[in-house]
């Protein structure tokens, strides 16, 4: 089984070095006996750092040989790159991450295992379930984020407890597919993912997961919220027309 690991990366100068590292030695060591083999699919979403020169620097050669390069000179947002990404990738299992490693790398050998155990195609992260999938996060942020997660999740259409968990993976060609009738490029991706994952009949299992790395939040709660209820509201239209444009 090849995996695929996708990173998105916008203006990551001073951690994709060191992202790439990590993974690198954690493919290559401890999850070597859950894979046959994997590639790291880093896609630049227009950084106007050094981020892209950097990864063209090391990646392919040495220890980085299963790493690459992906991206655009335009940023378009972290659904976009997240999608480049993917659809670019090879792997039987393909999962995206953020740049900072926020749930460290056990977690991608923890999702392997539940793939093999539950025959699954998605697992995702959450950590509404995690009993300390929350720690670190100030009190009102912690209600706050729970709250619009639930209220969101319930307008979308499905029971899934943290749907903007930035760990997901998914069987390598259900994610492919997905991705190839995608079109939302910021936040919002991960509900017209999953709303199209569920549209399959996809098997999803949520995994539990814990924050270890705090770093600066881009996402504005209340104003990305509002946009993301928009966003949602949209995609169930768009959803709705496509299912009737397929039972015409």
């Amino acid at each position: 089984m090849k995996l695929s690991v996708v990173i998105p990366a916008y203006n990551e100068e001073s951690a994709v070095r060191n992202t790439a590292d990590e993974l690198v030695d954690a493919l290559d060591g401890y999850l070597g006996a859950r894979i046959d083999g994997y590639e790291v699919v880093i896609s630049n979403d227009g950084s106007t750092d050094s981020t892209a020169r950097i990864v063209e620097d090391f990646a392919g050669a040495g220890k980085y040989r299963f790493v690459r390069l992906v991206g655009d000179e335009v940023n378009r947002g972290k659904g976009a790159a997240v999608r480049r990404g993917v659809l670019a990738s090879d792997g039987d299992i393909v999962l995206f991450t953020d740049c900072d490693l926020a749930y460290g790398t056990d977690v991608i050998g923890e999702a392997l295992d539940l793939f093999r155990k539950t025959g699954a195609d998605a697992v995702i992260g959450s950590r509404a379930i995690h009993p300390k999938g929350y720690e670190g996060y100030t009190a009102i942020r912690k209600a706050a984020s729970k709250i619009y997660l639930k209220t969101l999740a319930r307008y979308a259409g499905f029971s899934l407890s943290d749907s903007q968990c930035g760990f997901k993976a998914f069987r390598g060609d259900l994610c492919r597919l997905i991705f190839s009738s995608c079109t939302t490029d910021g936040w919002s991706f991960d509900f017209e993912v999953l709303m199209r994952a569920k549209r399959s009949g996809a098997k999803i299992e949520e995994m539990p997961v814990k924050v270890l790395r705090h770093g600066n939040s881009r996402i504005r709660l209340v104003r990305d919220s509002l946009k993301m209820l928009g966003d949602v509201r949209r995609l169930k239209k768009t959803l709705a027309a496509e299912e009737k444009g397929r039972q015409a």
